[in-house]
């Protein structure tokens, strides 16, 4: 059953979305099946020793897994209306301010970074909020150097573009002009390499240097500008405003009462 399910998500999923069902799904396995009720399947995520953040991983897998067991793709025909999460209500959880950095701090960890290619990585994170797989995956053909926007492949293997500046675009130029990427990405290392990189930068730095962390510094720094949700979620290639709300927690009042205060200046002018 659990074959059946994660090879339904194959097509348009991530292999670390395949592996993350994978593993919740392995630690649940009591409460998978066409038998299991809702009261047993809200006993062990009450009985969970984790946080209501890993209670709600549970949850969220079982609810995907159940919605695919009670709908016509599992070819058991059961009703929609007996699926047992239907009982089930999400586990509550704190909404934490995750960090983000400011464009000071981006230009210290550029500064701070050992090579021409480490820099051009730290500024390429900061200006496209690629994901760590995006990046790691980009070759010489993918930059269009005329329109600063690099094509890449998304979550869920689709096609998107990543934007670069002016900065981003000289570091680039440095470090291609000394490496040949032979037909391989333009970095000379895998996603692992990068991974690595960024956590040294960041034992040395003292400051978050994860390609997370450059996501929300990407979407934080753009709403700051007064750049709309809508936009933001375009340009990160996000799949819904609700993601992009989600890394922009750390936007204050303040900002966003900056933004008008200048609106206000534009409209007396």
């Amino acid at each position: 059953m659990l074959t059946s399910f994660l090879n339904s998500r194959r097509q348009g999923l991530s292999s670390e979305t395949i592996k993350f069902y994978r593993g919740y799904l392995n630690l649940a396995k009591t409460v998978i099946g066409v038998s299991v009720t809702g009261q047993e399947i809200g006993q062990f995520l009450d009985n969970l020793g984790c946080s209501n953040g890993g209670k709600h991983a549970y949850y969220r897998t079982l609810r995907v897994f159940y919605r695919w067991l009670y709908s016509p793709k599992s070819g058991l025909g059961l009703d929609p209306k007996d699926n047992p999460m239907l009982w089930i209500d999400p586990p509550k959880v704190e909404k934490r301010i995750l960090p983000s950095l400011t464009p000071e701090q981006i230009a210290y960890l550029i500064d701070k970074a050992e090579s021409v290619r480490d820099k051009a990585i730290i500024s390429l994170f900061a200006d496209s909020g690629l994901r760590l797989s995006e990046l790691a995956a980009i070759r010489a053909n993918d930059i269009d150097w005329d329109t600063r926007l690099i094509k890449v492949k998304c979550k869920g293997n689709k096609e998107g573009l990543a934007v670069f500046g002016e900065a981003t675009e000289s570091l680039l130029k440095r470090w291609l002009a000394h490496y040949s990427p032979n037909g391989g990405n333009i970095w000379g290392m895998n996603k692992w390499g990068i991974d690595d990189m960024l956590e040294q930068l960041k034992i040395r730095t003292g400051l978050p240097c994860n390609a997370h962390t450059f996501r929300r510094t990407f979407a934080t720094v753009l709403a700051k500008k007064g750049i709309d949700s809508l936009h933001i979620m375009r340009l990160g290639r996000w799949e819904s405003i609700q993601m992009v709300e989600r890394y922009t927690r750390s936007v204050k009042f303040e900002d966003s009462l900056r933004l008008y205060r200048n609106l206000e200046t534009l409209h007396k002018a």
